[in-house]
């Protein structure tokens, strides 16, 4: 990857696999990355710098309206970080070209419709870097673990899911898929510091304690939806999330990565540079 303190590409070291198995990933460590938290944010900021230039340039070529898009989608469960993803990641590009969409219980009038129909409506544009914070995936996950959806259901959506995502994939989006996997250990340690920190008080949500009690249930639920749907087009990346620095760290270079095996170059303009350079000094 050419980047200081990563081994290897993390591309690699993070996309799943055969015989994957979620148990084996220690949320704790910090795959390809030899150094420790502080240099992490050196990293974090330095590469920013690299993922904003390339994000600047497909927001400009993407104002012709022909241009190819990025789509991260970030699932976790609560308390992995998936706030600081945008605000540390996403938050240091253009966000004039970023769509962000956080899901949440689908309305009155999304419920008329398949569950893919609204996650459809908020796809990135030409040029553009769409996130989802939580997705599609809410529907074989939590639908799995409280039995809002029968078995059949479920396997039909994963396939729905591999059609959609390749579909998304062939008009020219790169799908970056990641789930950040923390511990039980550590969400407890977060839900814990929310409680006691009037700043972080707000993000406290009592319901989390709820889906906890549901934690051997999910991680089984994500370790199917992630056998099931994990394709070529659309892989899935499990990043250890226990430490938020390097968590923030692994999906910066996931973008960097999809963005460099997209971008263009700076488009040309579509005026004569020298009548406008000589009209700006008569101005």
């Amino acid at each position: 990857m050419g980047s200081k303190g990563f081994a290897k590409d993390v591309g690699d070291l993070l996309r799943v696999g055969r015989n994957f198995h979620l148990g084996d990933v220690d949320p704790a460590a910090t795959p390809g990355f030899s150094g420790d938290k502080a240099e992490g944010k050196v990293h974090l900021a330095r590469r920013d710098i690299v993922l904003a230039e390339y994000q600047e340039r497909l927001y400009a070529a993407g104002r012709d309206g022909d241009a190819p898009s990025v789509l991260l989608i970030l699932q976790a469960m609560d308390t992995a970080g998936k706030g600081g993803i945008v605000s540390h990641v996403v938050g240091g590009v253009d966000v004039q070209g970023v769509h962000l969409k956080a899901f949440k219980a689908p309305t009155d009038e999304e419920k008329q419709h398949d569950f893919l129909w609204r996650v459809e409506r908020e796809l990135p544009g030409p040029g553009m870097l769409g996130v989802f914070d939580r997705s599609h995936y809410e529907d074989v996950l939590i639908h799995r673990v409280h039995g809002w959806a029968d078995a059949a259901t479920i396997h039909r959506r994963y396939r729905e899911i591999r059609d959609f995502e390749q579909a998304v994939a062939a008009r020219g989006t790169t799908i970056v898929k990641v789930m950040l996997h923390i511990s039980k250990e550590e969400q407890k340690r977060r839900l814990l510091a929310r409680l006691e920190d009037p700043v972080k008080r707000w993000k406290y949500n009592p319901g989390d304690v709820d889906e906890r009690q549901h934690w051997d249930a999910y991680m089984d639920a994500y370790q199917k939806a992630i056998d099931m749907t994990s394709t070529p087009w659309a892989p899935w990346h499990v990043v250890p999330a226990d430490r938020k620095w390097y968590a923030r760290i692994a999906v910066l270079e996931l973008l960097i990565d999809a963005f460099k095996s997209i971008t263009p170059d700076w488009p040309e303009p579509s005026y004569s540079l020298e009548r406008e350079r000589a009209r700006v000094l008569a101005s």
